[in-house]
């Protein structure tokens, strides 16, 4: 296997299982409960927080193609 397919195993995996959980939560929280106002603001940070955990899963794609953490090796 690549070294730069093993480097994003982990941060694919994570973003995974974290997006899946505030989706099960976003889901519980619109269909359990009647929808009010106030469910907006439980429901728009989840929201939120996935679409940034996605976007840094990008960037952190990205890193490790260019192969920009080998460079803290040195350190």
């Amino acid at each position: 296997m690549d070294k730069h397919k093993q480097k994003m195993i982990a941060p694919i995996v994570i973003t995974a299982v974290f997006v899946i959980y505030l989706a099960g939560y976003l889901y519980l929280i619109l269909t359990v409960t009647d929808f009010s106002p106030v469910i907006l603001l439980y429901a728009i940070p989840l929201i939120v927080i996935g679409i940034g955990m996605i976007v840094t899963l990008k960037s952190r794609i990205q890193e490790i193609r260019s192969g920009e953490e080998d460079d803290l090796d040195n350190y």
